[in-house]
C-alpha cells in the first residue's frame, strides 16, 4: 500500500488583485465619477506585489489617481492607498472605503 500523498504546500499568490469585492467599491465610485464627467479611462494592473487601479481623465494621459492594494502593508500603515498624479500618498489605510471617501467629495458641488 503506498503511503498517502502530501498536501500541496501553502504558496504565495504570484501576483496580488482585488477580489470581487473591493472591485465592486472602486467601480461603483468609477461609474459616479464617469457620469460627473470627472473620469473617462480606467487600468489594472495585478503585480507580484502590488494591484493598481489606475483612473485616466483621458486614455493618452498619465492617471489621475491610483488606487493601490500592498498585502504585505496589511500589518502596517495599512494595505489600501490612493495616490495622486505627483506620486504622493493622499490616503493609507486599512478599509478601501475610507481611503475612496476622499474622491467622493469631489462628487459634491454646490447648487445655485
Amino acid at each position: 500500500m503506498q503511503p498517502p500523498t502530501p498536501l500541496p504546500v501553502s504558496r504565495v499568490p504570484e501576483q496580488v488583485a482585488f477580489d470581487r469585492r473591493e472591485l465592486s467599491v472602486i467601480l461603483s465610485l468609477y461609474g459616479r465619477m464617469v457620469a460627473a464627467g470627472e473620469w473617462r479611462d480606467y487600468g489594472i494592473s495585478c503585480l507580484r506585489e502590488v494591484a493598481v487601479f489606475s483612473v485616466f481623465r483621458r486614455t493618452a494621459e498619465t492617471p489621475l489617481y491610483r488606487i493601490e492594494k500592498r498585502p504585505k502593508l496589511r500589518n502596517r500603515q495599512g494595505m489600501y492607498a490612493m495616490i495622486g498624479m505627483d506620486g504622493q500618498v493622499l490616503k493609507r489605510g486599512h478599509d478601501l472605503r475610507a481611503v475612496l471617501r476622499g474622491l467622493e467629495r469631489k462628487l459634491i458641488r454646490p447648487v445655485d
